[in-house]
């Protein structure tokens, strides 16, 4: 997952390098899991990994506290996760995962984003076969011993990317809670936490072909309903 990884990360630092977009996506996420856990992140597991997610894009304080307070006033927005899965140009598969309270809006400029960059929008979950959805967290290097670790991470379907400046835990998706309370538990340091959408197998493509991708990628991750992208485009040698 080592390369795979770190062209997902490279792609990610880009279009975070915009903070205020950074802001507004991690904000959302907190204002979400504020309203379906109540605003108190030591009763709120999934709220207490995204405040560090916060933490870690170096999002200031008082604007997380104004997304979690979001979540309890009365006129605030009712956000709704919904995924759209489509081809871009030359077979491409594209998973768009969006928070939107305008549901008609979001649609029509997935499938806008789709149509004029040569793709098409498909239905929800036709192409989940292609991606593996998993837990993913960032932890600080720990003294713990290595091998029993990854021997314990065995128990919840995850596995061990480690290097000297970061350990990065895969895990399956459904244990994501059950991860970070055992990461909790035995005083590891969560950098960060996320879902991720890993490619079964990814797909090569010409210089060209990757510049009409890229425009198409660059469209919805422009659009502020737009929480994550992924695809299966074989990153550049």
């Amino acid at each position: 997952m080592g390369r795979a990884f770190e062209f997902r990360k490279a792609r990610k630092l880009k279009r975070w390098g915009n903070m205020s977009r950074t802001f507004t996506r991690i904000g959302k996420e907190i204002t979400i899991a504020a309203k379906a856990g109540g605003p108190d992140p030591d009763m709120n597991p999934r709220l207490r990994v995204l405040i560090q997610n916060g933490k870690a894009a170096n999002m200031p304080k008082d604007t997380i506290e104004r997304a979690i307070k979001k979540a309890t006033e009365k006129d605030s927005s009712d956000y709704k996760e919904i995924v759209y899965e489509g081809y871009g140009p030359h077979g491409i598969a594209i998973v768009v995962e969006t928070a939107t309270d305008n549901n008609q809006r979001t649609v029509a400029n997935v499938r806008s984003y789709f149509n004029k960059h040569g793709g098409s929008l498909g239905t929800q979950g036709s192409l989940s076969f292609l991606f593996d959805h998993k837990s993913v967290f960032h932890i600080k290097p720990s003294e713990i011993d290595h091998d029993e670790f990854e021997l314990e991470l065995m128990d919840f379907e995850a596995e061990l990317e480690a290097d000297d400046e970061e350990w990065i835990v895969y895990g399956a998706f459904d244990q994501f809670a059950n991860i970070q309370k055992y990461l909790e538990d035995k005083g590891i340091e969560i950098v960060s936490a996320e879902f991720e959408r890993i490619p079964t197998d990814y797909k090569e493509v010409t210089p060209e072909q990757r510049e009409a991708i890229e425009k198409l990628l660059e469209k919805f991750e422009e659009d502020e309903d737009v929480q994550n992208v992924f695809h299966n485009m074989k990153e550049e040698d």
